[in-house]
């Protein structure tokens, strides 16, 4: 039977009070006043089984352009939220969220650098040098403080990475505690592409930094700074501590300096800057650490801007008394990229594909469990998080601030831009090989005919990139789940990625294959009922780098 547009768009009203109490009748909701009518008109046009209309629905209406794009802290991203918890109701979900709510609150704040900021070196004998905005540096903007006043050492480590795995330590003879540490981007092309990714990124260089005692760091950029002039003072968004700031893990970075301004700061020292700019964009090259001479004060302010934002949670609570305290996560994220204001003509961000599709593919999935009559062995928490566009925020909360206990979540699978314009053949799922995980998904999706097959690009690192990955970081065992690039997959995920990713085309006017979708949860219910009915819990692989980086509890 067809489904109306006005049975599936429940508005913010109807939403909000499913929202905060557990499920109850309402009345009926009134259907909302959506503006890209042909892509109503399409959908009340298209005959499609009942799966496959309910699950364009969904989309429909979160990518309509009356959604504006669903940016994280806008009313349109509250009322999708609103949205995916009325949905979670309707599928039969128990509130997982704050308070008896599917929804947990988020605080956001958007945080950028106050003003140019002053860095000045100084050298015995010599008079203070202070170096030039725009040319020498821009400053960093300090989430964690609105005002960050330094005068200390500088002491250079290379590419900042300390790997024992890959014989590097980049700190080897110094001491930088109470110290700022110089380094430069990225890691070796050597290291295997999901670890190269963790060490090539600022957090996790940051991190070490601070674990070491530094007291801030400075990227060296061994160029000019080019387009990081214009965007000096763009802003940036995390979560907000309690008193206003936002969350600052590791040693701040108080400024990305030039090749000329690096060549100020290594005047005098052992190592001439020409010698080390040779060689400073071959990330395999290995420097000696050392203290540069002199010392360098540093003077940034940051400015913030307090928002607010929702992740929606829902549960199926666990039958079985013994493994029934363990939780199954499903993730996605509910936001994109919102509205562009300076943009001639479509300058909304629908986000239809990324990542509508998903949050669509997780309310199916949640039906599934509930037309099945079976409840799982294992709870199954449905979670479509907050600001993944904005760094992965919403799933970082939650994994730090989980509505369940975090050692009783023992996986995540995330569902995130299941391109959908193909008839697929095969399942790319990132991080199978790094725990059991892998040989679960191989078993659930081979019952579907679908084999699985190993990532077609791993110098994207895409496996640290997405939201089930701040579950990683909590020592989840996780996956990260796309159609395959076999047969058709290639062209049409290129195609994708060309064309209308992160673009207002991503929109309902592309060719979406609605089967697909359907043949996409289909998948991913088979790959949840495994997890959540197995005896044993997930397990990261002996000995593999994220388990025992993050000291997992299934790490051995």
């Amino acid at each position: 039977m067809f489904r109306s547009v006005g049975a599936i768009a429940l508005m913010s009203f109807a939403g909000a009070a499913l929202a905060q109490t557990a499920p109850a009748p309402t009345p009926a909701p009134t259907a909302p006043v959506v503006k890209d009518m042909k892509a109503i008109n399409d959908l009340v046009n298209a005959v499609l089984p009942d799966d496959q209309a309910a699950m364009k629905a969904h989309v429909m209406f979160l990518a309509s352009d009356a959604m504006r794009g669903r940016e994280a802290g806008s009313p349109e991203y509250d009322i999708a939220a609103e949205y995916v918890a009325a949905q979670f109701y309707a599928a039969g979900l128990r509130p997982a969220g704050d308070d008896g709510s599917y929804l947990q609150k988020v605080p956001l704040v958007t945080y950028r650098a106050g003003d140019k900021g002053d860095l000045v070196v100084t050298r015995d004998g010599a008079l203070p040098q202070r170096l030039v905005f725009g040319e020498d540096y821009v400053p960093g903007a300090h989430a964690g403080a609105a005002s960050t006043v330094i005068d200390a050492p500088v002491v250079f480590v290379g590419f900042g990475i300390v790997a024992p795995q890959y014989k590097r330590d980049d700190y080897a003879g110094v001491d930088v505690k109470g110290k700022i540490v110089a380094y430069l981007g990225g890691a070796p092309s050597s290291f295997q592409s999901e670890e190269r990714a963790h060490f090539s990124g600022g957090t996790t260089k940051a991190i070490y930094a601070q674990s070491r005692g530094a007291v801030g760091t400075i990227l060296i950029q061994p160029r000019p700074l080019g387009n990081a002039v214009q965007g000096w003072d763009r802003p940036r968004v995390t979560w907000a501590r309690p008193d206003g700031t936002g969350d600052s893990p590791g040693a701040p970075q108080l400024a990305t300096i030039s090749d000329i301004g690096a060549a100020k700061l290594f005047a005098g020292a052992k190592m001439p800057w020409e010698s080390v700019l040779k060689r400073a964009t071959n990330a395999e090259a290995k420097f000696k650490a050392e203290q540069l001479p002199g010392s360098l004060a540093v003077a940034v302010r940051t400015t913030f801007r307090q928002g607010m934002s929702s992740n929606v949670a829902g549960m199926i609570p666990g039958s079985d008394p013994k493994l029934g305290s363990d939780v199954v996560v499903l993730s996605a994220h509910l936001d994109h990229l919102g509205v562009r204001p300076d943009m001639k003509g479509d300058n909304i961000y629908n986000g239809a594909e990324d990542n509508a599709v998903g949050i669509a593919s997780l309310i199916e999935e949640a039906r599934r469990f509930k037309a099945s009559g079976k409840p799982p062995r294992r709870s199954v928490m449905f979670l479509a998080v907050t600001g993944e566009e904005k760094g992965l925020v919403g799933s970082d909360y939650f994994s730090k601030h989980p509505t369940v206990p975090i050692n009783r979540i023992v996986a995540d699978v995330n569902l995130d831009m299941p391109i959908l314009s193909y008839r697929f053949e095969d399942m790319t799922v990132f991080g199978a090989d790094r725990s059991t995980l892998g040989p679960i998904v191989s078993k659930a999706v081979a019952t579907l005919g679908v084999t699985m097959s190993p990532d077609p690009d791993p110098a994207q690192g895409i496996f640290v990139r997405s939201d089930h990955y701040r579950f990683v970081q909590q020592g989840v065992p996780s996956v990260f789940l796309w159609p395959g690039q076999a047969g058709p997959g290639k062209a049409a995920t290129a195609e994708f990625f060309a064309k209308r990713y992160h673009q207002p085309s991503d929109d309902l006017s592309q060719p979406i294959d609605w089967s697909q979708g359907i043949r996409f949860v289909d998948a991913n219910y088979a790959i949840a009922r495994e997890i959540a009915d197995g005896d044993a819990r997930p397990r990261w692989n002996k000995g593999d780098f994220f388990g025992l980086l993050y000291n997992g509890y299934g790490a051995k």
